[in-house]
């Protein structure tokens, strides 16, 4: 409930500040992005963030759960620590090296944002199946189940929480990172913030960061739920979720 109160209050303050400087039209010399630009921003901002992450969940799982299958061992180490170099780098700077590569547009933006949305998801799912019980595994090879059914009865569903925390994770980042998109030619709404941030006008930046806080927390809130709901109650239980 506590959880529920935070989210309703913050995702209130955001879309009511957004609101409000909407509707101011100007501020000084500078036009206020209308209500059809900023709606046009908000559903190319969303586009970019489900599309990276659509792509990060499917390797980042597969890849996640490869590394921990016999025989692949040696490779997470590699596969991992590719992905933490990923992350280290500044999100501006992956963005930038995408433009180059891949020319200015919305497949560099997706790229870049699925490099730094990768190694929250392909890390969850390692931890999550490497930290299942060897005894749960051993118990159901004795049950007469084959390695694909152990895969896709046993691990996937307890080790799914965690992945899922992982994606979470990995969307929030996303979202905020997606407003560097617009420097390589992606649309969102760091078209807006960064249209402030050259205007010096600090309320056409927050009409640019606002929205895109009040996506992040939201989509956070959901996958949390998402998250909760895939939890086995056997394991609600052992944490001592109510």
């Amino acid at each position: 409930m506590r959880r529920q109160v935070i989210f309703i209050s913050l995702l209130t303050l955001f879309v009511g500040l957004t609101a409000w400087i909407t509707n101011m039209e100007k501020v000084g010399i500078y036009n206020i992005f209308p209500w059809s630009d900023l709606l046009s921003c908000l559903k190319a901002h969303l586009k970019m963030v489900l599309i990276a992450e659509l792509i990060a969940i499917f390797i980042g799982v597969s890849l996640g759960i490869l590394v921990t299958r016999q025989g692949f061992g040696k490779l997470a180490t590699p596969v991992i620590g590719g992905a933490n170099v990923g992350q280290t780098i500044p999100s501006l700077a992956v963005i930038a090296i995408m433009a180059p590569i891949l020319g200015f547009g919305l497949q560099s933006a997706i790229v870049a944002l699925f490099i730094y949305g990768l190694l929250p998801i392909l890390r969850n799912s390692y931890t999550g199946i490497r930290n299942i019980s060897p005894a749960i595994v051993e118990a159901a090879r004795g049950m007469g189940m084959t390695r694909a059914q152990i895969a896709r009865n046993i691990e996937l569903p307890l080790a799914l929480p965690v992945i899922m925390t992982g994606i979470r994770i990995s969307t929030v980042i996303t979202v905020g990172t997606a407003e560097l998109a617009v420097l390589v030619g992606g649309a969102g709404l760091g078209r807006i913030t960064l249209t402030g941030v050259f205007t010096g006008q600090a309320l056409l930046i927050l009409q640019g960061a606002a929205p895109t806080a009040a996506m992040a927390i939201t989509l956070g809130f959901i996958l949390e739920r998402i998250e909760k709901w895939m939890t086995p109650r056997g394991l609600e239980v052992k944490a001592g979720i109510s």
